[in-house]
């Protein structure tokens, strides 16, 4: 799974949701811009930093995305971060984050930079440790669906979905944060079907998602694309069973697969013989 790149995209969209990430308001997000930066006559790119816009009391933020050990981490992040100072003469003050999906990855020597933890200049974020999706702001459990295992995968993303649809008054827009969602499922699910993530979007949402978008634009016109959609008869009903499981009801499968609710209880009755 391309880690940095759905990190970068999520910052690069959402710079809400990092600022929420380490306990600012997500207003904050307001004066900053995201990007990511490669220091001139150097092999180091930092992942993401975030450039106040508007002052020089806003502290600059580095952002690393760190999904695999690595001991010397800490080293190369604190001389990336002291040649960019050196490089952009900016004034602000600036702090560091750490990102980890789970604690045992964070292999790195810490004892030569131990003040810059101490004051919280440099912080870690473990992402399994923040705590059930449900009880987490939107976009920080957006964040946590990229750590979570394969087997609640889709019931995670299922409700994460209907939180987008249901939310009122969503800071976050609700087409791109759809996108995110199912950008996540297709990097860590590269087996699901379309019918399964058209079951799971629902019809509606569907037709804004990337993947409606690709399918529209492979068949040109609208009327290949629903005979694209609905001749795929035999794949839908392989698709009720895993839809079932991750907590579907027969009759939301019918109207987003466009089966008779009989179908789907016929085609889950057929899985059932064979095992």
């Amino acid at each position: 799974m391309k880690t940095d790149s759905i990190f970068y995209r999520l910052f690069q969209e959402f710079p809400s949701i990092f600022f929420e990430l380490i306990g600012n308001p997500p207003e904050t997000a307001n004066i900053y811009q995201f990007a990511s930066v490669e220091i001139k006559q150097t092999a180091f790119r930092i992942d993401g930093v975030f450039l106040p816009t508007q002052d020089e009391e806003s502290p600059i933020y580095f952002v690393e995305v760190q999904f695999q050990p690595d001991s010397d981490i800490y080293l190369r992040v604190v001389s990336e971060i002291s040649l960019y100072l050196r490089q952009n003469k900016r004034k602000n003050p600036w702090r560091g984050v750490v990102i980890y999906p789970a604690r045992n990855i964070d292999t790195g020597e810490k004892k030569d930079f131990l003040e810059l933890f101490d004051s919280q200049r440099i912080s870690i974020i473990y992402l399994d440790e923040l705590g059930e999706p449900a009880s987490l702001p939107l976009g920080i459990a957006t964040i946590k669906l990229v750590i979570e295992e394969e087997d609640t995968a889709i019931s995670t993303a299922r409700e994460l979905i209907n939180r987008t649809q249901q939310a009122v008054n969503l800071q976050l827009p609700q087409k791109q944060l759809l996108e995110l969602i199912e950008t996540i499922l297709v990097y860590k699910l590269p087996n699901l079907s379309r019918e399964e993530i058209e079951a799971m979007f629902g019809l509606s949402e569907l037709k804004q998602t990337r993947v409606y978008q690709e399918a529209k634009q492979e068949g040109k016109q609208e009327g290949k694309l629903e005979g694209k959609l609905e001749g795929r008869f035999e794949a839908k009903l392989e698709a009720v069973p895993k839809l079932l499981a991750v907590g579907l009801t027969p009759e939301q499968i019918a109207q987003a697969l466009d089966l008779d609710v009989a179908q789907v209880l016929l085609a889950a009755q057929q899985k059932r013989s064979q095992q």
